[in-house]
């Protein structure tokens, strides 16, 4: 499961980003966490992302339930552009191998 989460700063870049890596961190001690990532768009400096990796969308919700996720991540997200964030994965291929297709977990 993959989370994408997409940000505005136009203002306070380094605060945006200290406080971006200390909601991966608590993110990352969660059970389940797979991966994360901060990025900023080349294009346009402002815009900001979070993509995280987890084993299931149980497993996202139960780490936003953690302490240092309501303390650390939650109002980091809460300055996220109100967009979809959570996509199943569906397909995946690693470098040089095969494409691996997964049917869809929805009802």
């Amino acid at each position: 499961m993959l989370v994408m989460t997409r940000f505005v700063v136009e203002a306070d870049e380094e605060g945006f980003a200290g406080r971006a890596h200390a909601a991966l961190a608590a993110l990352a001690a969660c059970k389940g966490y797979l991966r994360g990532r901060l990025g900023r768009a080349y294009d346009d400096p402002s815009h900001w992302s979070i993509l995280t990796e987890w084993e299931s969308v149980g497993a996202y919700r139960r780490a936003l339930s953690n302490f240092d996720v309501k303390m650390y991540a939650t109002p980091l997200l809460a300055q996220a552009l109100d967009e979809p964030s959570a996509f199943e994965v569906l397909a995946e291929t690693a470098p040089g191998g095969e494409l691996t297709v997964t049917s869809s977990d929805r009802a």
